[in-house]
């Protein structure tokens, strides 16, 4: 079944842990994020071979790593991979406790609407809280309404320290 009829169709979305080391979970996370890559919010651009053929093992040897894969079940029981989100803890020297950062959230767009995200993001906040995380952080472009409308509507927003001082904001410096 194609993603679109599957789509159309009513199924059931399970969301579960990504076993980096299964083959199938390894290659549904490689798929989803070249998926999100090659769109706009991703930058446009797959990601090289190289990306493509050593991401799980890489995340696999990363403790702090993990992540989880949305999966439409069809009335037939046939599971397609629609979501995706890596995860890395963190810690919070102010609050001396873990957080989770939210580094990639994808949803295929023929799914994008049907609250895949937030299905993912309880999930999340689920393993966030079983490692004692103090909070969830992600980053998002300004111009991506429908991600910030979702993320809005899970309880995210911008933070401040001192009003005064202005908003956080994310910056990158890059190394190669």
């Amino acid at each position: 079944m194609t993603d679109q009829a599957l789509a159309s169709a009513a199924a059931t979305i399970i969301v579960r842990r990504v076993d980096y080391a299964d083959p199938r979970d390894a290659q549904a996370l490689v798929d989803l994020l070249d998926a999100y890559a090659r769109d706009p919010a991703g930058g446009g651009t797959p990601l090289p071979g190289h990306v493509c053929a050593q991401l799980a093992q890489a995340l696999q040897a990363r403790p702090q790593a993990f992540s989880v894969i949305a999966w439409a079940q069809g009335k037939d029981g046939a599971e397609q991979p629609v979501g995706l989100v890596n995860c890395f803890e963190g810690f919070s020297t102010f609050a001396c406790r873990p957080l989770v950062n939210i580094h990639d959230l994808a949803v295929l767009p023929a799914w994008r609407g049907r609250r895949v995200a937030q299905q993912m993001l309880a999930r999340v906040e689920g393993i966030a809280r079983e490692r004692g995380a103090c909070k969830l952080t992600l980053e998002v472009l300004q111009g991506n309404q429908p991600a910030l409308r979702a993320y809005a509507r899970e309880g995210f927003a911008g933070y401040t320290l001192d009003p005064a001082m202005g908003q956080a904001q994310f910056l990158q410096k890059l190394l190669d």
